[in-house]
């Protein structure tokens, strides 16, 4: 039976040090999710599957962990609450929001993303999604919780925009050329977006980091899997993921599913609880940068002059938004770290 401590590996943990642990955790795998997820869905870099299969095999790698434990979950609230959990008991949140987290931050997501890097070098994701989280966040945090766009940072933002237009805009000249890079680049950016959306409900609705992490892939699991699984058996989409090597699919499995979905989707939901969603994105400015440089030193990619141009917009846009904003975020950290110490899992 799992323990309290499995149940929530954080609780031993101080506000702070979580913040510090899921912000490290955070930036390592996001650069390394952008140039193994460009090398492995790009067909010219030897990639076997295809962004359906990258992400059929990330729910499954995800699921293996995660179902389990939603289960004891389930199980365990049942005791007391009789009608907790949904989807045939294996997502521990209530239906709906299931859904909500399970459309914004699972399968619409991966599919963005992974569709992008068909089309697109790691070193645009690099500016345009994890660069254009804080300009998508920050708008829908006045939308949805009513935040309020100070200056200051309305600044950093505007430097963001002008840094993904460096780079997306450069591509969209191309478009006539025959270039196929800006599909890529609208693609990464809508990846942004949705991902910004489900870390601003996170906040909205208070969601607990495990349990909306083990409800998205519960959600993926019981639509994505057995559909996606059909269409292959009846060859109706030309997916590899049922007949490339194993070792193939276990990569993506454990990377993808294990690190990108379970490790790297608790630490972030962990960082919105106690940050809230704007700093949070705001945190990750060593993203861009980092998997830039690594594109280039592992996958050969050159750094032409917009791109640094738009990787220094986008970096100084990100640090300039945080640096007004550190008294406001510690009154932010206690808060929210009040609200959600009740979430229990």
């Amino acid at each position: 039976m799992p323990s309290t401590s499995l149940q929530n590996p954080f609780a031993a943990l101080s506000p702070k040090a979580v913040g510090l642990v899921a912000a490290v955790v955070t930036v390592v795998i996001w650069t390394s999710f952008i140039v193994i997820a460009r090398a492995s869905a790009d067909p010219a870099r030897g990639g076997v599957l295809n962004p359906f299969d990258i992400n059929y095999a990330r729910i499954w790698g995800a699921s293996l962990i995660l179902l389990p434990w939603g289960w004891w979950i389930v199980r365990r609230d049942r005791r007391t609450q009789p009608w907790a959990g949904s989807l045939l008991g294996l997502s521990p949140l209530p239906l709906r929001q299931t859904l909500i987290a399970g459309l914004f931050g699972g399968g619409l997501y991966g599919m963005l993303a992974y569709s992008g890097f068909v089309f697109a070098p790691a070193a645009h994701a690099s500016v345009l999604m994890p660069g254009s989280l804080p300009l998508w966040t920050a708008l829908l945090a006045v939308l949805i919780l009513g935040d309020r766009i100070t200056p200051t940072r309305a600044l950093g933002l505007a430097l963001i925009v002008v840094g993904d237009l460096l780079v997306g805009g450069t591509s969209l000249l191309h478009a006539l050329d025959g270039s196929g890079v800006w599909r890529g680049d609208v693609l990464f950016i809508l990846a942004s977006l949705v991902w910004s959306t489900y870390s601003v409900l996170v906040r909205r609705y208070a969601l607990d980091a495990v349990r909306a992490t083990i409800a998205i892939t519960a959600l993926a699991f019981v639509t994505y899997v057995p559909v996606y699984t059909a269409l292959l058996l009846l060859h109706w989409v030309p997916g590899q993921v049922l007949v490339a090597p194993f070792r193939d699919v276990a990569f993506q499995m454990v990377f993808q599913g294990v690190g990108s979905v379970v490790i790297s989707g608790i630490a972030f939901t962990k960082m919105i609880q106690y940050f809230g969603p704007v700093r949070s994105t705001m945190i990750t400015a060593l993203v861009p940068g980092l998997s830039a440089i690594s594109a280039a030193l592992f996958l050969g990619e050159p750094l032409v002059w917009n791109l640094w141009a738009g990787l220094a917009l986008v970096t100084s846009g990100i640090v300039f938004g945080v640096r007004k904003q550190a008294t406001i975020a510690i009154h932010s950290v206690a808060a929210v770290s009040a609200n959600s110490g009740a979430g229990g899992a």
